[in-house]
């Protein structure tokens, strides 16, 4: 069983927490873990975690970054962690988990470009690279962000933002036309069905996970585990509350 979670923040423990429960609870064994971005790529974080904690993970890890990732120590910190400690699957890079050859599209936009970092953001060379590879290169795309006009709902209070969805999403979807479609982001439990792709959205990785078989079958968990906010969560929530009372740019 694949392990899919997403948006941890920097709460790492919070991945061992949620295979274990898979693996005691459920009885389900976990061969490793996909994670959707926001996986909490900062400095201070991961050296308290994995080198003053001596914490590890219980499965390998893959994870696709989200636009919450210090991006301007993004490749420093790859350098000091990545295949050590985890493995980061490249943005517009097919790569194979599992059975399943996955077409990785990490980054997503936040809301206004004042909350945003250059490097979170999806551009056109991104979706080009992935439309110059053949249709039949993935069976299944991996994202942080929905792609566009499969109904995702907006989060209420933001909805002045725009519809849900990456730009050219869709250039993806018709080229590769995937069984299997997952991704993050906005922190609530999705699924639907369009034009032969199922597609499934998570929450934050405190509410629940999926499990993945080998057949393309995806089990949704709902598990609650407890948390405590960090400064950099404190942060981030301080600032959503503002663009919801004054509107974006505040």
């Amino acid at each position: 069983m694949i392990l899919v979670i997403a948006d941890t923040h920097c709460y790492y423990g919070i991945v061992n927490r949620q295979i274990e429960h898979a693996e005691k609870m459920l009885g389900m064994p976990v061969d490793c873990v996909l994670h959707l971005g926001d996986f909490g790529l900062y400095r201070e974080h991961l050296h308290n975690f994995f080198v003053r904690q001596g914490l590890r993970f219980l499965r390998p890890v893959y994870f696709i970054e989200g636009n919450h990732e210090d991006f301007r120590e993004f490749d420093a910190l790859l350098a000091r962690y990545n295949g050590l400690y985890f493995t980061h699957l490249p943005r517009a890079t097919v790569q194979t988990i599992g059975p399943y050859r996955m077409l990785c599209m990490g980054g997503a936009a936040y809301m206004d470009a004042l909350n945003t970092q250059p490097g979170a953001v999806i551009r056109d060379h991104h979706i080009n690279a992935c439309l110059a590879l053949g249709p039949d290169q993935a069976d299944i795309i991996i994202s942080h962000d929905c792609p566009n006009g499969i109904g995702v709902p907006n989060t209420p209070g933001l909805e002045y933002f725009g519809t849900p969805g990456f730009p050219r999403s869709r250039e993806l979807l018709e080229h590769f036309k995937p069984r299997l479609w997952l991704f993050g982001h906005h922190h609530k439990w999705f699924s639907t069905e369009y034009g032969g792709t199922i597609f499934h959205g998570l929450p934050g990785s405190w509410k629940g996970y999926c499990l993945l078989d080998n057949n393309y079958k995806v089990i949704t968990v709902e598990n609650n585990v407890p948390w405590q906010r960090s400064r950099l969560v404190d942060r981030l929530l301080s600032r959503l509350r503002i663009i919801r009372a004054h509107g974006p740019g505040s």
